[in-house]
């Protein structure tokens, strides 16, 4: 049976994900078979298996970092928020039911066994297993039936490391006041703290760690700095939306949305030299870009009565009048289309109109749809027609079925020889996440691009897995420098009776 640590935070972005992943590749590098886990997760970005079952994003990005397969054991329950009171409950994968945050709490008790199968599957696969709490490690309110902190450690017999945000500031009060918020028996599975996405001379907190370790009881286990490497962090868009490119001879605008998920399908443009990418929330802040992006959603007629309503929509239809190449991406597709019937109120019900765009109709249908798929771009014209013939991987998370008008023209073809998308002019649309991870589709859109710019880009030689995997190791290298290592393995191996 698998060793286990869990890493648990202060507060929602504390940077629990990032460490977790840091620790995966870390016992991964010292020849320990790891496994990322974290019961509950709540988001929008999730990824689709190879066996065609839904997890969250996260514990991809740590299993990535472990060098393994992602599995979703190693997230057995994802919420994705349909409305602000209520969530989608995914369960090993599959849609399980649709409840109200008080049906869910009601609902907890029984859930208990389905996330133990999952992690004792896991625990006896691999040699450690580096747990992840949920937002705060002391919400007293929730403490009832909770199977994703403390709870959590208790049902897998994990000590707990406690991080704490010291760029969010209050350092001593998060740590200090989680710590004593705790019962005793909680308190008692916190065997050290980390202070986290510390910026300065680090010396000048010497003094700072030896009161944290007065008055919480408990060793430091280190200062981590911020660290400047390109890692999926967490769950939420927020740092990624805020991000400021440089100067850069392509510039993409990707179009913010209340309920934007997948935002990581754009990972990889964002990483690639010579390109700038920016998220656009008003449209004032649309520009010139040489290419639009509307990416996907939780909650498509929401997000798009809201660009209706912002101006944005309207911004979006004069770059494409101006021969503006756009593509929409799952919900960012549905909403480029004619229309959206939603008869069976999966998003309250009604018909709304598209943006017109695409020669597409969409009607949500209650089955969802998840496949990871290979495809290639069928002859497409306009900007994007060197595109054609590119081998394309992705995976689909959908519930809407699009059906294309008499005469339109689809964008690829599935491996099972089904079509997918609609391509119009200079408007494209695809169900297909992950569209631009691949080298081949990605480099011949930026290099279509850049050549009716006439620019050049630089970016002939990127090799974003090769990219991914660097950042991992400068990730690892940098949280075992600022980590006592041998304290952190004392804790491993002595488990809740350290």
């Amino acid at each position: 049976m698998a060793r286990a640590i869990m890493v648990q935070g202060t507060m929602s972005n504390a940077g629990k994900s990032i460490l977790v992943s840091a620790l995966c590749r870390i016992f991964r590098q010292d020849g320990l078979r790891t496994a990322p886990f974290k019961s509950q997760n709540m988001a929008l970005n999730s990824f689709v298996t190879r066996e065609g079952l839904e997890m969250g994003r996260a514990q991809v990005t740590q299993a990535e970092a472990a060098g393994v397969e992602p599995d979703v054991r190693m997230n057995p329950i994802l919420l994705k928020p349909v409305h602000d009171q209520g969530a989608q409950v995914i369960l090993h994968g599959e849609v399980f039911d649709t409840v109200t945050a008080r049906n869910y709490y009601a609902m907890k008790a029984k859930l208990k066994p389905e996330i133990m199968k999952a992690y004792n599957s896991l625990a006896a696969e691999f040699d450690v297993i580096v747990l992840e709490g949920a937002g705060s490690a002391a919400e007293l309110n929730l403490a009832k039936d909770d199977f994703v902190n403390m709870g959590m450690a208790k049902m897998a017999n994990a000590p707990a490391l406690l991080v704490g945000d010291i760029d969010r500031g209050g350092i001593f009060a998060q740590l200090y006041g989680t710590v004593k918020l705790l019962p005793q028996d909680g308190q008692d599975l916190i065997k050290a703290l980390i202070v986290n996405k510390f910026r300065g001379d680090m010396a000048l907190f010497d003094d700072g760690v030896k009161i944290l370790e007065e008055i919480c009881g408990k060793p430091v286990a280190g200062t981590v700095p911020y660290l400047g490497v390109d890692i999926d962090d967490e769950d939420s868009p927020a740092e990624r939306m805020s991000r400021k490119s440089a100067a850069a001879g392509l510039e993409i605008a990707v179009i913010f949305l209340p309920h934007i998920a997948n935002f990581t399908d754009f990972a990889a443009l964002e990483a690639t030299p010579g390109v700038s990418v920016r998220y656009v929330k008003e449209p004032y802040r649309l520009g010139k870009p040489d290419l639009v992006i509307v990416p996907g959603s939780k909650s498509t007629i929401f997000d798009l009565l809201r660009l209706r309503e912002c101006g944005l929509e309207a911004g979006i239809k004069q770059l494409a009048n101006r021969g503006t190449p756009i593509i929409g991406i799952c919900g960012g597709y549905q909403m480029l289309g004619e229309s959206i019937n939603d008869s069976g109120g999966a998003e309250g019900g009604g018909v709304i109109a598209g943006m017109g765009l695409l020669p597409v109709t969409t009607e949500f249908a209650a089955e969802k749809r998840r496949a990871r798929v290979t495809a290639a771009a069928l002859d497409v014209g306009g900007a994007l027609a060197p595109l054609a013939g590119a081998g394309v991987e992705g995976y689909e998370i959908h519930m809407g079925k699009t059906t294309l008008k008499s005469g339109a023209k689809p964008f690829l073809k599935l491996s099972d020889n089904t079509a997918d998308g609609c391509q119009a002019g200079n408007v494209y649309g695809t169900y297909l996440h992950g569209f631009f991870d691949g080298a081949e589709c990605r480099d011949r859109i930026l290099n279509a691009l850049a050549n009716a710019k006439g620019v050049s880009l630089t970016n002939a030689a990127f090799d974003f897995a090769a990219y991914k995997e660097k950042n991992y190791d400068l990730l690892a290298q940098g949280v075992r420098d600022a980590l006592d290592m041998d304290l952190i393995y004392k804790i491993l191996e002595g488990g809740v009776g350290f």
